[in-house]
């Protein structure tokens, strides 16, 4: 599967946020810039740091005028529950059936441990005001994402 074309439109989705709020990337088009990361599974070790440290950068991310959105495949209410217990203040949207992972080309084989299945291979989209897909970041390192993704923005869109 291929990540999307830097350039074109980013792929539109409508998806469920952690308080069951459908959420779309089209209402936010000549608004702001937008983040849409993908993660394997709220709660879990990586996912919890990289989720902290977007909750830590939530002023610098409206400072670059960019919202964040974080996808996984977990069911709207484990979502919620992930919220609570990390204080996260950014929308993590729904996406039990990969459908929009898969659009994003994010939904492939993994191994782990000598087993092999699909799921969610951690990514990263800028998408600019246009709607046109600006950049994609490609396995990401969980501790430093915030400050990657803020430095790319700085940089290439401020």
């Amino acid at each position: 599967m291929a990540y999307p074309k830097v350039g074109n439109l980013a792929p539109a989705f409508k998806l469920r946020n952690q308080h069951d709020e459908v959420i779309s990337l089209r209402d936010y088009r000549d608004e702001k810039n937008v983040v849409v990361y993908f993660y394997p599974k709220a709660m879990t070790p990586g996912c919890t740091v990289q989720a902290c440290g977007i909750r830590d950068y939530k002023k610098e991310f409206a400072k670059l005028d960019t919202v964040v959105f974080a996808l996984s495949p977990d069911p709207v209410a484990r979502l919620k529950k992930f919220e609570d217990k990390q204080d996260l203040n950014f929308d993590l949207l729904s996406d039990e059936d990969h459908a929009i992972a898969e659009k994003y080309g994010v939904w492939g084989l993994k191994k782990f441990m000598g087993r092999e299945y699909m799921g969610i291979l951690r990514s990263t989209f800028i998408i600019g005001k246009d709607g046109r897909l600006k950049e994609v970041m490609g396995k990401v390192n969980t501790k430093t994402h915030h400050d990657d993704v803020a430095a790319w923005i700085k940089a290439n869109l401020d």
